[in-house]
This record gives C-alpha cells, sequence and structure tokens, in this order.
C-alpha cells in the first residue's frame, strides 16, 4: 500500500507541477486526437449525409461495412497503415512512419467509420415531415441543407465527440506508427504502456489520471449532447 500512496503521491505533484515532460505528452496527444478529429469530420461528414440521404446500389452493402468497422482492432488497422507507409510499402517513399503524420493517418481511417456511421444516423432519425415541409414552401437548396445539419446537430456533434475519445485512448496505432519516440511521438496511451514496464509508476499514474479525467470530461459534454438531442 506504501507503493501505491507513494506512486499517487508523485503523480499528484507532477501533475500540479506542469512537470515539462507530462505536458509535452499530453500536448502532444490532444494536438494529435484533434487533428485526427478534424480530418476525419470533413469527409466523415459529408459521406455521412450523402449514404444517408441517397438511395444507390451496394447501399446496404456499403452500410454492413461500415458497421463492422466500427470494431475494427487498433492493431490490424496499424499493420495495415505500417505495410503502405514502411520503406518497402507503397507509400515509403514519403517517410511517413514514426511521424507525427503516419499516426494521424491511422488515428483518421480508425475514426472515419465511426464518424460517417453515427452522422448518418443522425441524418436518418430526422423527421421526415419537417424535412417534407420545408420543400413545399419552397426552401432552397443551401436553407435545406442548413435545415438538415441544424436538426442533426446534436448526432453530428455526438459523432465527433465520440471520435475524439476513441482516438485520445488508443494505443495500437499510435505505437505502431509513431514508434513512441521521446518529445516527438510519445502519447498519453504510449507513454503509460512504456514507463510502467520501466517501473516510473508514479509518472504513468499521472498521465493515467489525466487520461480518466479527459474521459470523464468527453463522456459528460457527449451526456448534455444527447440529453439536447432527445428533449
Amino acid at each position: 500500500m506504501d507503493y501505491i500512496f507513494s506512486a499517487l503521491k508523485e503523480a499528484i505533484n507532477l501533475i500540479l507541477s506542469l512537470d515539462s515532460e507530462v505536458t509535452n505528452v499530453v500536448g502532444t496527444s490532444l494536438k494529435l486526437s484533434l487533428t485526427s478529429t478534424f480530418l476525419a469530420a470533413l469527409f466523415g461528414i459529408p459521406l455521412g449525409i450523402l449514404i444517408s440521404k441517397i438511395d444507390f446500389k451496394g447501399k446496404y452493402f456499403l452500410n454492413t461495412v461500415l458497421n463492422t468497422l466500427l470494431s475494427l482492432p487498433t492493431v490490424v488497422l496499424g499493420l495495415f497503415v505500417y505495410s503502405m507507409i514502411s520503406r518497402k510499402g507503397v507509400l515509403g517513399e514519403w517517410g511517413l512512419l514514426f511521424t507525427i503524420k503516419g499516426i494521424i493517418i491511422g488515428q483518421v481511417l480508425l475514426i472515419l467509420p465511426i464518424v460517417v456511421a453515427l452522422v448518418r444516423n443522425a441524418i436518418h432519425d430526422i423527421d421526415e415531415k419537417m424535412y417534407k415541409t420545408a420543400l413545399s414552401l419552397g426552401a432552397t437548396g443551401s436553407q435545406k441543407f442548413r435545415l438538415l445539419i441544424s436538426e442533426a446537430r446534436y448526432g453530428i456533434i455526438g459523432a465527433l465527440i465520440t471520435s475524439f475519445g476513441r482516438v485520445i485512448g488508443e494505443v495500437g496505432v499510435s505505437m505502431m506508427l509513431g514508434g513512441n519516440i521521446k518529445g516527438f511521438t510519445r502519447t498519453i496511451t504510449t507513454a503509460i504502456a512504456m514507463e510502467t514496464n520501466k517501473g516510473r509508476f508514479g509518472f504513468a499514474l499521472a498521465l493515467g489520471i489525466i487520461l480518466l479525467s479527459l474521459s470523464f470530461i468527453i463522456n459528460f459534454i457527449l451526456y448534455f449532447f444527447q440529453s439536447g438531442e432527445s428533449k
């Protein structure tokens, strides 16, 4: 028990003193997660809307693939991207392996299906009567689009928050594609895994407390928007 209390005390001191190594790791994780979520949203939101509103051949199959990708193991995705960006891979000459860009590619591919699927569901749940009423009143194309986004805003925001929460807590992609390089590609999760093995339990615990706090904040915000959607 003394060991645990000692590690907890060290962890709290590291957090309160804004230890440079801790802040660097947390800053890297936040930068990666925010960038990946933004890029996934850039492509995922339009795709989700299109899949929901347009009927086309193979739509059922595409939806099945999307639902399957929601539970894609991060190590499997990491292995796939690694084979693409490694020296012998198709994109090997770009030098993406063990870089920030390499991690972002993997993280975007990880959460893109989540954004697309949740936005698709949010658009699908909109009351068609209200949308048809707007059409009958002569709404323009831009007005119809704004109405669509306005009605689905809670679902879209929820999709982005869920994706951010998924990506900030993943370890497989960051470890395999980033290499856990100190001061460069080391994230909260990869640092926890490594520092625990090295015996720096207090440092790992500090990062664990921060990650847990971020998860709590993310879930609280998600609950807030889901509550707003249900009203």
